[in-house]
């Protein structure tokens, strides 16, 4: 079978289970607001980041979200889809990149520690400067409607950001991470065609 036609199927057949995946959402609160929801589909994502390489990693994010969308339509206006997608890309973007260069488990270790730092920091950037606005501005709310729902009060959108939006994307990415560092090694052979 020609290579970018059986990476095609496989970034496919991901992207499925991965939107599957990401109906089954858990909340944390009480240790962050009710509107983040954590879900394991990016474990799948990375998977494939790992096995396939960064392009298909970001291929499999988009079809994801796009499938998610079509089964389960969206309640933000199309902005918690392009917000899993660009934290999505951020954790296993650069994971999969570093672990491409090196396949050793050390180096993938190192490439997920990276992952999760990218996520927080991407997570914190892009809610201040651009997610949270938009939420305010599309349904018509104050930015303190969000600052209330923080575990501990907060006065200020860094503070927020502090203790919401960097904690939920640490344990998101840690979280998915371990799940991804226990697992791969019993799905490689699956997810690269080989027995």
């Amino acid at each position: 079978m020609n290579k970018k036609l059986e990476t095609l199927i496989k970034v496919s057949v991901l992207a499925a289970i991965a939107a599957v995946v990401m109906l089954f959402e858990l909340s944390l609160v009480p240790l962050v607001p009710p509107f983040f929801k954590m879900d394991f589909s990016e474990v799948i994502v990375l998977l494939g980041g790992f096995a396939l390489g960064p392009g298909p990693a970001i291929m499999i994010e988009a079809l994801k979200n796009f499938i998610n969308f079509l089964l389960d339509g969206t309640t933000t206006m199309g902005i918690g889809e392009v917000a899993n997608f660009l934290m999505g890309c951020a954790l296993v973007v650069p994971a999969s990149y570093m672990y491409q260069k090196n396949k050793t488990k050390k180096q993938a270790i190192i490439g997920m520690v990276v992952g999760i730092i990218s996520l927080s920091v991407v997570a914190m950037i892009l809610n201040y400067f651009v997610l949270l606005p938009a939420y305010a501005y599309f349904f018509k709310m104050p930015i303190e409607a969000f600052l209330s729902q923080a575990s501990i009060p907060v006065s200020s959108l860094f503070t927020f950001m502090l203790v919401a939006v960097l904690p939920f994307n640490l344990i998101k990415g840690t979280a998915t991470c371990l799940v991804v560092f226990l697992v791969y090694k019993k799905v490689t052979p699956i997810l690269k065609g080989s027995k």
